[in-house]
């Protein structure tokens, strides 16, 4: 028997309770025979057998889960954020756009039309083939999984081949229809003040089996869309239904030098988060924005412009760039701007858009915004959080105002340029969405409520493959230790 054999058994042994090492264990024991009799089981079989077990494992601790971002809001760089997930057995990684906007994940499917080949976000693209991993299911129309799609209008049936299919349109005209399947979901976990790597869950997602309009662009393509809504068919509710993760996911989205950020499932805690009532019943992250302040002042606008009503109000969307505001908002706002700087900077309008070139910091020049939500919650905007820069020459540059106006739709849409440099909590038992101005490249402290009732507390943010198990410091005792100590033995043979 090899020292690793040895050693593995050691560790098995003084796993085992002291009643069974103890007192009248018998001595003949009953085996089911788990492997056929003829010995034929692929490798990759029982790594999956073993990878189910390590999940069901995972769903009597619960942690906080926690996934690495890119990209940057800037629309002349990248103008989205996205994250790396690993799906199947064996796992594959894929890249797919970080979307509070939507409530599904999909990824390229082997047999898409359309899709594109390159990326020019310098990744590596990937198709899923449900038939290259061994844990995909595809999900039939009687699936009582099915049914999830149709609280978010997409699903159906498709009846020459009984597959659960799916039609979803975004606002940008674009859009994408395949199939659901049901496989295994790798992440790293935190539970407590650990890192378990190569953690697995069973989730349902999209394959898509054709792609249309800015989704097949090449310059900025992605495998897929992480879709963070509320909806039972989003990976958030699949995996706290399963106890394996808290209802409640957390990101910080870094705005300068590169972009990045922090994208976990659990709660950020930090002093100065406010929160704000989510509107109840909406199919997106719907709040109350009650009026906007420019230099302290109120804006003349009539409250009513905000409301929410027939898919009308303000949303919270990650997969928007930019930030919009209805023609009734738009207009006072951009004259209480161009007010403000008119002595200090030269006004131009360039492609349509409302622009400024400025000769000094922006900082400097332009006054700070403040959006009022209801419950008292106010969010506070820095000149960059409502500015893009358009160029810079020879020591002055163009600043062109990047919320954008919506005509006729009554819809504000709070983007990327606004959500960037914050921490944003979604409590999705509180229903409630809470944020606060913070420094992305900084670590930030994780809540989640175990099945214990307690909340554990993790330091969390810019985990690296190699770095991540240093962040963290190992205090685990009694029976959590025997369970982690299993899944590391699990591990060593994955």
């Amino acid at each position: 028997m090899s020292s690793s054999v040895r050693f593995t058994a050691a560790i098995l042994v003084c796993l085992l309770p002291l009643s069974v090492l103890s007192y009248n264990f018998p001595a003949a024991l009953k085996l089911e025979r788990a492997i056929p009799a003829n010995h034929e089981m692929e490798i990759s079989q029982l790594k999956a057998r073993d990878r189910a077990r390590h999940g069901r494992l995972l769903q009597s601790l619960g942690g906080v889960i926690d996934f690495p971002v890119d990209g940057t809001f800037d629309p002349f760089v990248v103008g989205l954020y996205y994250t790396k997930l690993r799906l199947g057995s064996p796992p594959r990684d894929f890249y797919v756009q970080i979307d509070t906007g939507s409530d599904v994940l999909w990824v390229s499917c082997a047999s898409c039309n359309g899709c594109p080949q390159t990326s020019g976000l310098q990744i590596q693209l990937n198709y899923f083939d449900p038939g290259s991993s061994v844990t995909a299911t595809p999900i039939s129309c009687s699936d009582q999984r099915c049914s999830w799609g149709v609280q978010s209008s997409d699903s159906g049936c498709s009846v020459q081949n009984n597959l659960c299919a799916y039609t979803f349109q975004y606002g940008d005209g674009s859009g994408t229809s395949g199939f659901y399947v049901s496989d295994v979901l790798q992440f790293d976990m935190i539970v407590g003040s650990s890192l378990v790597p190569n953690s697995t869950a069973q989730v349902v997602f999209g394959c898509s089996t054709s792609e249309t309009g800015d989704l097949v662009k090449s310059d900025r393509a992605v495998d897929g869309i992480f879709g963070f809504g509320q909806q039972g068919m989003s990976v958030v509710s699949q995996l706290a239904s399963q106890g394996v993760a808290p209802r409640v996911f957390s990101h910080c989205l870094k705005g300068e030098n590169g972009g990045g950020g922090i994208l976990v499932l659990g709660e950020i805690v930090a002093p100065n988060i406010v929160f704000t009532p989510l509107v109840p019943s909406q199919p997106h992250y719907n709040v109350n924005l009650l009026s906007i302040s420019v230099n302290g002042q109120l804006l003349p606008i009539n409250p009513s412009v905000f409301s929410t009503s027939n898919g009308q109000g303000t949303i919270i969307d990650t997969g928007t760039t930019l930030a919009y505001l209805s023609e009734e908002a738009y207009v006072p706002f951009l004259e209480a701007i161009t007010k403000a700087v008119s002595q200090s900077v030269r006004p131009v309008v360039s492609k349509g858009n409302q622009c400024y070139v400025i000769a000094s910091s922006v900082a400097d020049v332009f006054p700070p915004v403040s959006l009022n939500f209801a419950g008292g919650a106010s969010m506070f905007l820095n000149p960059q959080d409502y500015l893009i820069q358009q160029n810079n020459v020879g020591g002055t540059s163009v600043w062109c105002i990047g919320f954008q106006r919506i005509q006729n739709q009554g819809i504000t849409i709070l983007g990327d340029l606004v959500l960037k440099d914050k921490i944003f909590v979604y409590d999705l038992v509180g229903q409630r969405i809470g944020w606060a101005n913070y420094d992305c490249s900084m670590s930030v402290n994780v809540s989640a409520t175990s099945s214990s009732g307690r909340s554990e507390y993790v330091n969390a943010g810019q985990f690296s493959d190699n770095a991540a198990t240093q962040k963290l410091s190992l205090n685990i005792v009694g029976n959590t230790l025997m369970l982690f100590l299993l899944i590391m033995v699990i591990n060593m043979f994955l």
